[in-house]
């Protein structure tokens, strides 16, 4: 897998992805292998590396992120009961580009 996933696969169009929301700057989409019954990624149409990367001139990015996220873990929540929102730091984290996933059920792997 590449240092940055989302940048060079999805969001180049290389790899397909079926969305769930999409806004200017957010897209969120079912994850291409998924670790859930129900396993929805979102994340910022522009690169910034992770959570803690975050700088001040991207509150209005992390904001429009966190209300997509808000969203759809409202709709899986509806649907299913419950969900689970969690993002991933350091040695954890993939793909470096900042990402939410929005999980429901027992992990699958």
């Amino acid at each position: 897998m590449t240092e940055d996933f989302y940048c060079d696969e999805v969001l180049s169009g290389k790899t397909k992805v079926n969305k769930v929301m999409e806004t200017e700057n957010v897209l969120a989409y079912y994850h291409t292998k998924p670790f859930y019954p129900v396993h929805i990624v979102a994340i910022p149409k522009k690169h910034i590396s992770s959570l803690i990367t975050l700088e001040a001139t991207d509150n209005g990015l992390l904001l429009e992120l966190l209300g997509v996220i808000q969203q759809v873990a409202a709709k899986v929540t509806e649907e299913y009961g419950a969900c689970r929102v969690l993002t991933n730091l350091g040695e954890y984290q993939d793909s470096k580009h900042l990402h939410w996933h929005i999980v429901f059920g027992k992990q699958l792997r």
